[in-house]
């Protein structure tokens, strides 16, 4: 069973070795491989609105956050970012961690959800977010620099989450 809660500061160090395990790889995310931990935390614990942990058999085994994707005018349409430990892969993580930020989203009174820039070749993701109702609405040429395959092409995915015509 797979519990999904809001991030507390007693996480923090279960969501360092997370995020160091991914953004490390070079392959899914534009934050630099080396990126330090206190960087780390800031732009996934500190900026968004919200950061959320999945946890199976008290260990978190994947983290999300909630932020709005711009500001202002824009601010109906959150952004969310998922992370998922590599040997919990596989096991229907992302999907519940997906599902469970749209409907938070929703809560949180945002309209849609965007995606700026999931990399192309990660086609687990790319797929997973069609299941969960994400359209590619652009695709930007060479906008990601892979770490083993260089310039590869990223995807902009969007969702309307509104029931209303607003």
């Amino acid at each position: 069973m797979i519990e999904i809660r809001k991030a507390e500061k007693m996480d923090f160090e279960q969501i360092w070795s997370i995020l160091h395990e991914v953004f490390s790889k070079g392959d899914t995310y534009t934050f630099s491989p080396d990126t330090s931990k206190e960087e780390a935390l800031s732009i996934w614990t500190e900026a968004p609105l919200a950061t959320f942990v999945a946890i199976k058999n008290d260990l978190i085994v994947g983290t999300y956050y909630l932020k709005p994707n711009q500001p202002g005018l824009g601010a109906h349409v959150c952004n969310a970012g998922y992370a998922v430990r590599d040997r919990a892969r596989g096991e229907g993580i992302g999907r519940l961690m997906c599902m469970h930020s749209l409907k938070e989203a929703q809560n949180h009174g945002f309209k849609a959800m965007q995606y700026n820039c999931v990399v192309s070749t990660n086609h687990i993701a790319v797929e997973l977010w069609k299941k969960c109702g994400f359209t590619i609405v652009g695709t930007l040429q060479k906008a990601f620099n892979h770490k083993e395959k260089g310039f590869v092409d990223a995807f902009v995915m969007y969702q309307w989450l509104s029931k209303d015509s607003e």
